[in-house]
């Protein structure tokens, strides 16, 4: 069976076909166009969707289902994007609307309890039944899988892990409140932190590598590599706002692993043992309750397109 997967974001909207097992057959995106309205969204959705499958030779009619992954708050249940900001919709009634141009199941969530469930069913936590996914990107995205199905709350308005407060009266957050887990564990708030030390410390390693590498994620890493004692500072100070968000999840859910994705798990082992380790050591039960599997995410940059396809394969199983 061929399964449609769809990444709808604020700047493109990427659709892919894959079999049950996750196998990309085909993919591509187009560009998201302003002040676009659900209705025009779902008529260029189910229209690019049809596209594809005649690139590769599928029929419509083999089209089993379609799954898609939005930014904002999304009710599931009834098929709305009740909220995004990013994509500027409100109660917008995504699934009816990819539905009026293509005669099959269609199913949405959020996209990072849609990449969440992607990991479960084809990415680093194949066969585990609780997941916990941190995805460090421009914002902290979690997504929550338990007792193999996703959580995400009332409405759909669930599973916000990035802005549970980890320091009270803290960095003002995009969402208005104050030391919320994204308003430090995000890449911007690391391009944030890098900043203040750089003026702190112009004359360090790390101001030199930011003038010439440019405002980058990359470059706190590569000082504290190179033994800096700035980028060492920024880098530890980091790991522990992100580990204190995860710990404090952990506590919560105690999912059988931690997945860590989003551009900044691109560091690999050199991030990911050091959140490892704090997190063991600050977790409730730390050295008596099973360790807690921190590994990173698998999926890269079809997270959010095999997240899809997840939803759409266990959609018609009646399995989400």
């Amino acid at each position: 069976m061929i399964y449609a997967g769809v990444d709808v974001g604020g700047m493109s909207i990427k659709c892919c076909l894959a079999n049950e097992d996750g196998e990309i057959l085909v993919k591509d995106s187009f560009k998201t166009k302003p002040g676009i309205t659900s209705a025009e969204m779902g008529e260029e959705i189910a229209l690019f969707v049809k596209k594809l499958a005649s690139e590769i030779g599928v029929q419509e009619s083999e089209i089993a289902a379609i799954g898609m992954g939005t930014p904002g708050t999304v009710d599931g249940k009834k098929g709305v994007i009740a909220y995004s900001n990013n994509i500027k919709l409100e109660n917008a009634p995504i699934v009816s609307d990819v539905k009026k141009h293509i005669d099959c199941p269609v199913f949405v969530e959020n996209d990072a309890n849609a990449a969440a469930l992607g990991e479960a069913v084809f990415g680093a936590a194949k066969g585990l039944s609780d997941v916990l996914l941190i995805t460090l990107g421009t914002g902290v995205g979690t997504g929550i899988v338990a007792n193999g199905k996703m959580i995400t709350g009332k409405g759909g308005s669930g599973a916000e892990g990035g802005h549970i407060v980890i320091k009270m009266g803290g960095e003002k957050c995009s969402c208005g409140n104050r030391g919320c887990f994204e308003a430090y564990a995000s890449a911007s708030a690391l391009l944030r932190q890098t900043a203040k030390m750089v003026a702190r410390r112009p004359d360090s390693l790390l101001a030199r590598l930011w003038a010439e590498k440019g405002e980058s994620g990359i470059v706190p890493f590569d000082a504290a590599k190179a033994d800096d004692a700035a980028g060492k500072k920024v880098v530890r100070d980091y790991v522990s706002y992100v580990a204190q968000g995860i710990a404090g999840l952990v506590n919560v859910f105690r999912p059988d692993v931690v997945l860590i994705g989003g551009g900044v798990s691109n560091q690999g082992d050199y991030l990911i043992k050091k959140v490892s380790r704090k997190v063991n050591s600050i977790v409730y039960g730390a050295g008596i309750n099973p360790k807690v599997i921190v590994k990173a995410a698998a999926l890269k940059n079809d997270a959010g397109l095999l997240g899809a396809v997840a939803l759409a394969v266990r959609g018609v199983k009646g399995d989400l």
